[in-house]
C-alpha cells in the first residue's frame, strides 16, 4: 500500500452529515452513487468475484466476509441495501430477505490492490446465520479453540422454521 495520507474527514462523514436522518438511529438516509466509476476501478476474480468485508460503521466490528459481484455493487451503491452474490446459490443476496437482519450501506471502500472491498453498514439485528452478531466467533486459545460470541437470536427464529 501508498504511503499513510494525512488524516482527513472522510467523504461518508460529510456525506452524512449533510444527509437527514431518517434511516435509522445516527445512520443518515443513503444519497444514491453512480457505481461506474466504483466498478472501473475494482478487480474481479475470473469469476467475476469480489471479496467483501462487512464492518458496523460505529463501533469497527467486522461482522461477516461475503462475495460481490458488478451487479451486486451496483444495486448496493444504487439502493443503499447491501446486496451480495451467494456462490452456493448463483443468484443475488439480498441481506435480509429471509431472516430480517438487513445492512444499510454507510460507506463503500476498496483496498490498494482494489481486489476486496469493505462494506461500512448499518447491521439490524444479527450478521451471521448462526445467530451471532459476527461470523468471527471463533478464537485461538493456547488451550484450542474458543467460541467467543454468544447465540443472540436462535436460527430457527431467524429463518421461520419454528414460532417466533
Amino acid at each position: 500500500c501508498p504511503s499513510a495520507v494525512p488524516a482527513r474527514r472522510p467523504a461518508a462523514a460529510a456525506r452524512a452529515a449533510a444527509m437527514p436522518a431518517d434511516a435509522g438511529p445516527g445512520v443518515a438516509k443513503w444519497v444514491p452513487l453512480d457505481p461506474a466509476p466504483v466498478l472501473e476501478r475494482i478487480r474481479f476474480d475470473d469469476k467475476g468475484l469480489v471479496p467483501a468485508i462487512a464492518q458496523q460503521h460505529d463501533t469497527g466490528e467486522v461482522l461477516m466476509l461475503a462475495w460481490m459481484t458488478a451487479e451486486s455493487i451496483s444495486e448496493t451503491l444504487t439502493s443503499g441495501r447491501v446486496v451480495y452474490y451467494s456462490r452456493s446459490r448463483k443468484a443475488l443476496w439480498r441481506k435480509g430477505d429471509t431472516s430480517g437482519q438487513t445492512q444499510r450501506l454507510v460507506a463503500f471502500r476498496w483496498d490498494c490492490d482494489r481486489d476486496a472491498v469493505l462494506v461500512q453498514v448499518d447491521q439490524a439485528g444479527v450478521a451471521c446465520h448462526t445467530g451471532r452478531r459476527s461470523c468471527f466467533y471463533f478464537e485461538a486459545e493456547k488451550e484450542g479453540v474458543k467460541e467467543v460470541l454468544e447465540v443472540e437470536t436462535e436460527p430457527e427464529v431467524l429463518y421461520g422454521t419454528v414460532a417466533k
